[in-house]
């Protein structure tokens, strides 16, 4: 043995060639912590020393070659000066290059994933060889960030500057053929032929066969452009990605920046050009927003595996009630592999459920995302039936009807004598309390929410609500359930709108009182749009539906009468009255034309203004300022409420909700991320600015206490 650490061996294996194994103890993945930097550290050391090595294998003993950098352990590195970061961040470069700089031919073998400062490692390698279901990227730009152990400087240098900046850009995961293609490996082989094709082009290089050593030339020089060719690459790609990314995510500009600005420099140099740049983006609220969305994600994972060791396994399922919205439950849950039935009373229901999954199917087939066979398979997967024949072997079944309490009883009695002692029931309901459900139920305890966000195939949450008597194992199936069908569950307790849908009608509270004193809908949408969030709050009232809203409305103003309880009537109310519905009649706060592809068009129409004027109270004057505090107060406060009221447990959950069921803007973190980054006593000030606004507005108790103790509800 040559050295042997925690995470690191380097070992002897044939006629001079060694095998370096990342193999992290104690831990399911292979990451880059400060313990495997200095492990790495001193194994490229004792290779150097020993003068008897003719050639490296890099390989790893687990499933994964490297997923990247401990997000964790950075984070803390982060709040460092720039300068002490920009030397450590260097320290760390020189083991990469040292590693290149060895007098020996060196290889990997990426047996799984590598990722981040995985795929880095690779990088200074002379030769990588794939398995052919490894995938490998750069993904920092998703953390507001960009690589920091010479990505930015070797990929391009590799691949080419076109194909490096859409990889780094776009932060996407490269499955083999893709990685081959551009040159980012050499060869392609099935996992059980790994090693041994690591060793064969090690023993071609150790011969002389292959030149490692011009292999490793490009790697060390300044990039191969002429001046014209860097400017007509760089700034077109500029352009392009600024256009893409949007002007709240620097990270992806920021990265062909510092490519451009590295361009002329040789390697040493351009990894100087690098590490200044990480630090500037390592610095911005954007990277802290998204690094800590990224732990947040982490946690749920981590609560998720709690609920898997109690869950019932989910073989057979059945959704109640087709059309769009069982439709999109039932081609959620095959797609994924679990087959389903779909129940309703009326034949055209059901019809229009296997429209829906079809149309869904379909056009995963025309993206090239699935194949015929598999789409045929999928819709196999769904039995139709107007009966509770086939009941009796369903593990979980989704009501899915009319938003009515009385209907949802109805229904629900009626399937829990159909199905099994043991059948978990859920409601797929946004506004009614699933205790109130339960209460016509001869086994409550087997019975949870399973709040799905329309459309369901795009949108990634699902609540899965607790009633006073859900069981452990009832929630903790539903959240396997849910995790099986591509989504991410969120555990929540009973209560109006529950998470979600509580905290939004408030935000639209903001709306409908900014609408009263006289200001302009499309200009707040293109406020809030500009301020992150995927759509306005008049818009996104016609997606919904204002007959949803306007109902939504009334449930949570009857839960919560203190502060959601309106007098007169609202802009919801004049709109649904006129049966302004939104898209689905074509016409809402907007009126909806069709585009050339097909797609429903907003326009603005006089006769909605000529509406709305009828609830104006009194004209005022507001800033943009007034507008994002007027709607993202009372949102907030809400959270926080929520938070207080342990319907989430925890922050991190909260947040995540926000970001996952409302398009909340990823880069501002979350709602108790957004106060936290103008400081919770700042935020109460500012909420009591606008405090004759009505209780929407009056911080908590609470939330004026972690005021003044100068707390905050992230680290």
């Amino acid at each position: 043995m040559i050295y042997e650490g925690k995470a690191i061996t380097v070992k002897a294996l044939e006629s001079g060639i060694v095998e370096l194994k990342f193999d992290l103890k104690g831990e399911s993945v292979n990451k880059f912590n400060r313990l495997t930097l200095n492990e790495l550290r001193a194994s490229v050391d004792a290779i150097k020393a020993d003068g008897s090595i003719k050639g490296v294998i890099v390989t790893s003993g687990k499933d994964v070659f490297i997923v990247g950098a401990d997000i964790t352990e950075f984070v803390d590195n982060f709040k460092l000066p720039d300068a002490e970061l920009v030397a450590g961040n260097l320290e760390a470069n020189k083991i990469f290059s040292d590693f290149e700089d060895l007098a020996v031919p060196t290889v990997v073998a990426i047996n799984g994933i590598a990722l981040g400062g995985g795929f880095e490692m690779c990088l200074a390698a002379d030769y990588r060889v794939m398995s052919d279901s490894a995938k490998i990227g750069l993904p920092e730009v998703k953390l507001g960030i960009y690589p920091g152990f010479g990505g930015t400087v070797r990929l391009p240098r590799v691949i080419g500057t076109d194909n490096a900046v859409e990889w780094i850009a776009s932060g996407k995961e490269n499955r083999a053929d893709d990685a081959l293609k551009v040159g980012a490996v050499d060869a392609v082989v099935s996992a059980d032929k790994l090693q041994a094709a690591a060793l064969d082009l090690v023993k071609r290089a150790i011969s002389g066969e292959l030149d490692y050593k011009a292999k490793r030339q490009p790697k060390l020089e300044k990039l191969k452009l002429n001046a014209i060719e860097q400017m007509m690459c760089f700034e077109t790609a500029k352009g392009f990605v600024a256009g893409q990314a949007g002007p709240n995510y620097p990270a992806p500009v920021e990265a062909i920046k510092t490519i451009q600005k590295a361009a002329n420099f040789g390697r040493d140099k351009a990894l100087e050009v690098e590490a200044t740049g990480f630090v500037k983006l390592a610095k911005t609220s954007v990277a802290e927003s998204l690094i800590g969305l990224f732990l947040n994600d982490q946690e749920l994972k981590k609560k998720a595996k709690h609920h898997d060791e109690i869950a019932r396994d989910v073989k057979l399922a059945a959704v109640l009630g087709a059309g769009i919205m069982g439709g999109g439950i039932a081609y959620q849950s095959a797609s994924k592999g679990t087959p389903i039935l779909m129940k309703d009373i009326r034949e055209e229901g059901i019809q229009m459920g296997l429209n829906e999954a079809s149309k869904l199917l379909g056009k995963r087939v025309e993206k090239g995302r699935m194949t015929p066979a598999k789409m045929a398979e999928a819709l196999n997967a769904i039995r139709p039936t107007m009966s509770y024949g086939d009941f009796g072997n369903v593990d979980i079944v989704v009501e899915a009807v009319v938003e009515n309490p009385k209907v949802k009883q109805i229904v629900l009695a009626e399937v829990e004598d159909a199905v099994r002692e043991d059948a978990i029931l859920a409601s797929n309901t946004s506004t009614i309390s699933i205790s109130l459900l339960a209460q016509a139920l001869k086994r409550p305890e087997n019975f949870v929410g399973m709040h799905f966000f329309n459309p369901v195939h795009m949108m990634p949450l699902v609540e899965v609500i607790r009633g006073e008597k859900s069981s452990e194992v009832a929630v903790a199936t539903t959240v396997a359930y849910a995790k099986k069908m591509g989504k991410n569950p969120i555990v929540v307790n009973d209560c109006p709108g529950f998470l979600v849908n509580r905290v939004l009608f408030p935000y639209f509270g903001g709306f409908s009182k900014l609408l009263g004193f006289g200001v302009d809908f499309v200009r707040i949408d293109k406020v809030m749009e500009k301020f992150g969030w995927p759509m306005g709050p008049a818009y996104l009232s016609d997606v919904v539906g204002i007959d949803t809203g306007h109902h939504g409305r009334d449930v949570m103003a009857e839960g919560f009468p203190d502060r959601m309880a309106v007098e007169g009537k609202t802009a919801v109310d004049v709109m649904y009255d006129a049966n302004r519905l939104g898209q689905k009649n074509g016409k809402g706060f907007y009126a909806y034309e069709t585009d050339k592809r097909g797609k429903p068009k907003k326009v603005t129409d006089p006769a909605a203004y000529e509406l709305l004027k009828s609830i104006v109270v009194e004209e005022r004057e507001v800033t943009d300022e007034d507008i994002i505090n007027f709607m993202m107060i009372p949102l907030c406060m809400e959270t926080v409420r929520c938070l207080e009221d342990g319907i989430v447990d925890t922050a991190a959950e909260a947040d995540m909700g926000l970001i996952y069921g409302i398009g909340f803007p990823p880069f501002r973190g979350g709602a108790l991320r957004y106060i936290d980054s103008i400081g919770v006593a700042e935020f109460v000030a500012l909420a009591d600015k606008y405090a004759e606004l009505g209780a929407l507005y009056h911080p908590t108790a609470k939330l004026r206490e972690m005021a003044a103790k100068g707390q905050k509800f992230f680290g």
